[in-house]
């Protein structure tokens, strides 16, 4: 253990300050802890890493061999065991947080409970810029009840959606709901869209009125288990899916999503480019493909990670672990892509979308069924919880509601983190 070098709290801040101010760097923050403890308390960019998980999961989430890694545990040694871990494989720069999280504390940095920080500060940030409109669960039952006219979508997995559901509700993945919600409407529909919690309803419902659907748009407030601890009954079994898009809704969508790029500066590269970026030792570049598990199944690029849309802006410290990278991102039509793109963006990635052409080439493609299973493991960073069970669901619940009431006093802070809006 003597070999493994160490980082102050102190220097890891300023490394995080360089980040914050655009310096050019890249950084991998890693908890080597088991995820249970994780979820307790860790910092704030750090993605669960476990010993247990390295071996299938880093080349994927940490793919270049020469990224800067700082691991961290609170004080039980997990963070040497897994630098020794890294540098067996031909990680070149690994060090350990001298002290663990502990230390980061004592020298005035913050610790955060809970998983997928980021991108729930992110979503509060969203609600409060954008004014994203909500609907409580028991206003949502009331509108049901009077027959309104209304399409409840679930923006969550559709695995999460056949476990516990809202009454009428179609699944729709947040990644497709710019896609796939003009068939389900007419010019007055309302439109609710739902998850588990809060994050993923508020981004689905912004994305829809960022796209100029022109209906009335709301969040519901707490997802499914605000409606279950409204005293409302979830279905449970269901298994509908919002269909692919007609062409009329298909180009209503596109030109949509073209206005978000505009807005957003969202850019489009070639395979060249994407090879280029691939090849390159000095930085970390992500492929992403975020269309459904399904499509990328049937067939993707090889070098690609499936990461569905929604799931990778709800999930940034699962997936894109390295800050300071670049972001690519694929899909058959480009709609989902931008979408998900401009929210990276605007969370600070530098990220782009490849050009759809790439899926005119079959031989380029690639099924799952070709692959180990080791490797498709590896493709999916593995949540701290399971999020279908009902116990851990009511304490993530809790979990939402203290954060709802916490967050305006972490966000004031400086340092935390730069989010742009457009």
């Amino acid at each position: 253990m003597a070999d493994v070098r160490a980082i102050s709290a102190r220097e890891l801040m300023e490394r995080h300050r360089g980040l914050l101010r655009g310096d050019g760097t890249e950084l991998a923050l890693i908890d080597a802890r088991e995820p249970t403890e994780f979820t307790q308390r860790h910092l704030l960019y750090a993605a669960s890493l476990p010993l247990s998980h390295v071996g299938l999961e880093v080349s994927a989430r940490i793919p270049r061999l020469g990224t800067s890694v700082v691991i961290c545990d609170d004080g039980g040694g997990e963070a040497a065991a897994v630098a020794l871990e890294l540098t067996v494989l031909g990680y070149s720069d690994t060090v350990v947080l001298d002290g663990g999280i502990d230390a980061w504390a004592a020298a005035g940095g913050e610790l955060y409970s809970g998983i997928n920080v980021p991108s729930k500060l992110f979503g509060e940030l969203v609600e409060e810029h954008f004014d994203t409109p909500h609907v409580t669960a028991t206003e949502l039952a009331g509108w049901l009840a009077d027959g309104r006219d209304l399409v409840v979508v679930d923006s969550r997995t559709r695995r999460e959606f056949n476990r516990m559901s809202i009454p009428t509700g179609r699944s729709c993945p947040g990644g497709e709901l710019v896609r796939r919600v003009g068939d389900l409407i007419d010019d007055g529909t309302t439109v609710v869209v739902n998850c588990a919690g809060r994050t993923r309803s508020i981004m689905g419902a912004q994305s829809l009125r960022s796209a100029g659907l022109p209906n009335a748009v709301f969040a519901l407030k707490d997802g499914t288990m605000g409606w279950e601890l409204a005293g409302l009954e979830l279905e449970h079994g269901r298994d509908e899916l919002a269909p692919e898009p007609s062409e009329a809704s298909r180009a209503h969508a596109t030109a949509a999503a073209q206005v978000v790029a505009e807005r957003c500066g969202v850019r489009t590269v070639d395979r060249a480019h994407l090879d280029e970026w691939l090849a390159d030792a000095t930085r970390t570049t992500y492929f992403m493909d975020v269309r459904t598990p399904e499509e990328f199944a049937a067939g993707h690029l090889r070098e690609a990670t499936g990461a569905p849309g929604g799931q990778l802006v709800q999930a940034t410290d699962e997936y894109l672990v390295t800050r300071g990278a670049r972001v690519v991102l694929a899909d058959g039509d480009g709609i989902g892509a931008t979408m998900t793109a401009s929210w990276l963006i605007q969370m600070g990635w530098d990220a782009c979308v490849l050009e759809s052409s790439w899926l005119d080439d079959a031989a380029l493609l690639q099924s799952a069924s070709d692959e180990t299973a080791a490797a498709i493991r590896s493709r999916q960073p593995p949540l701290p919880y399971d999020p279908t069970d009902a116990e851990v669901a009511r304490a993530a619940m809790e979990a939402y509601l203290v954060w709802e009431v916490a967050l305006p006093d972490q966000y004031a802070r400086d340092d935390l983190v730069e989010f742009r809006f457009c």
